[in-house]
């Protein structure tokens, strides 16, 4: 049967590594990645209806699992904008869907973002989750250039049982997240 890549990269080497790094006294203490919640809003929606069902499309094609729009909760009546309407798209990763976004991302989507130096230190929230915001969805080859009708970004989050920022991060850079170099590290 077949297992992503990272998924056996975690229970082989990561948990070991993670586990001497920390000095856990079990191994159920080990962070762990628990989802990736990708996120794109879609503002330019209000006017235009079919602008949700390309970032749908795209979204799908992407994560390799069915986006859902997100709708507005309340009216905002400068932005045009009525409760019920729909202003964005989101999808939510587990299992070996996740893994094998993870792996996609790291190695080839990331590489092809324009002018990359790694990604920025300061996503994390305090209790183990980092977002990684993205400015282009041509980054990832699944999406045809051509096809493209307008360039947006995105959040993608990814959510860990880590109890702090540095088991985060250094579960994240285990894994092979690029993270730019900071000042101790040079």
């Amino acid at each position: 049967m077949y297992t992503p890549r990272l998924k056996t990269k975690y229970h082989e080497e990561i948990k070991k590594n993670m586990m001497d790094a920390f000095n856990y006294k079990s191994s159920m203490e080990i962070p762990r990645l628990t989802k990736i919640c990708i996120n794109q809003g879609v503002g330019a929606a209000v006017a235009d209806k079919k602008l949700i069902e390309n970032a749908v499309t795209e979204m799908t094609e992407i994560a390799g699992q069915k986006a859902v729009p997100t709708y507005s909760k309340k009216d905002i009546s400068n932005f045009k904008l009525r409760k019920g309407m729909p202003i964005g798209v989101r999808v939510t990763l587990r299992g070996e869907r996740m893994y094998e976004f993870l792996d996609r991302l790291i190695a080839v989507s990331l590489p092809r973002t324009r002018d990359f130096r790694g990604i920025a230190n300061k996503g994390f929230d305090g209790r183990g989750n980092y977002t990684l915001g993205v400015k282009e969805q041509i980054i990832f080859p699944e999406i045809d250039i051509d096809k493209v009708n307008r360039i947006g970004g995105m959040d993608i989050t990814f959510v860990t049982t880590a109890d702090s920022n540095e088991e985060a991060r250094t579960l994240l850079k285990e894994f092979g997240m690029p993270f730019q170099k900071t000042k101790n590290e040079e």
